[in-house]
């Protein structure tokens, strides 16, 4: 007997013809598909989900004959053809340049000559010395509305930083007096009706907002809203127009 062991020889693997071997990947491939076509079929599609359009809000419409003016300081002649409303703050830097330059050609041009009447309407919203200032303006309009004018140029011409020293109700006393205005009085109205005062300021603002009025300066001429402190010639435009409508 050998001491060498006969190695035994492994039994072929059995393999299928090759021509086999596509035919299984392409019965594979369709039982596959089949499966998940009729996952698909037998899962119903989710519901389309109804957005709601986007519709911008309708920007509120104006019209100078819904802006209440009776008892508001003016400039020009009370039954002038033309009725222009400015909402402003005394401590407004954009409403002191406005004031300087479109206002100030707006009277010398249309108000000085009979056709303009420019209302003043308020819109106080810096601080306290805003609401002071308003306040004081109602009352020297009570003392001596023919000054008006002059004390209201004189406001912006004095204005300062928002609520950063000057502008205090004894601050605008005190100018009130150096332009010839009874301030006693002024103040004697200021103690007696200045809570009137305010309500009639509050109502300004509240109305603002209903012309879609949110900052200053903000004037209606016509049917037409000027926001910010826009240049003479976009004044001039619309109130030439609304001459020309009269």
């Amino acid at each position: 007997m050998s001491d060498q062991t006969t190695p035994v020889a492994a039994a072929p693997v059995a393999q299928k013809p090759s021509w086999m071997i596509p035919g299984s990947i392409v019965v594979a491939g369709a039982l596959i598909s089949g499966a998940v076509l009729f996952g698909l079929r037998g899962t119903p599609a989710p519901a389309p989900v109804a957005v709601a359009p986007t519709v911008a809000p309708k920007a509120p419409s104006v019209d100078i004959k819904n802006v209440h003016t009776d008892g508001n300081p003016f400039i020009g002649k009370a039954d002038a053809p033309v009725t222009v409303a400015v909402w402003s703050d005394y401590q407004c830097p954009f409403c002191k340049r406005f004031d300087q330059t479109a206002v100030k050609q707006l009277i010398a041009e249309y108000a000085s000559t009979g056709k303009v009447k420019i209302v003043f309407k308020d819109f106080a919203f810096l601080g306290s010395d805003s609401d002071d200032a308003s306040r004081v303006a109602r009352a020297v309009w009570e003392v001596a509305s023919e000054k008006f004018e002059t004390w209201h140029t004189a406001m912006f011409a004095k204005q300062d930083g928002e609520n950063s020293g000057w502008g205090s109700e004894e601050d605008i006393l005190a100018l009130t007096q150096s332009l010839g205005i009874d301030s006693a009085k002024v103040a004697a109205l200021l103690k007696t009706k200045g809570d009137d005062y305010q309500k009639l300021i509050d109502a300004d603002k509240a109305e603002a907002d209903t012309f879609g009025i949110n900052g200053t300066p903000g004037t209606v001429i016509g049917t037409s809203l000027l926001s910010g402190a826009v240049p003479y010639s976009n004044v001039k435009q619309l109130v030439e127009k609304a001459l020309a409508g009269k």
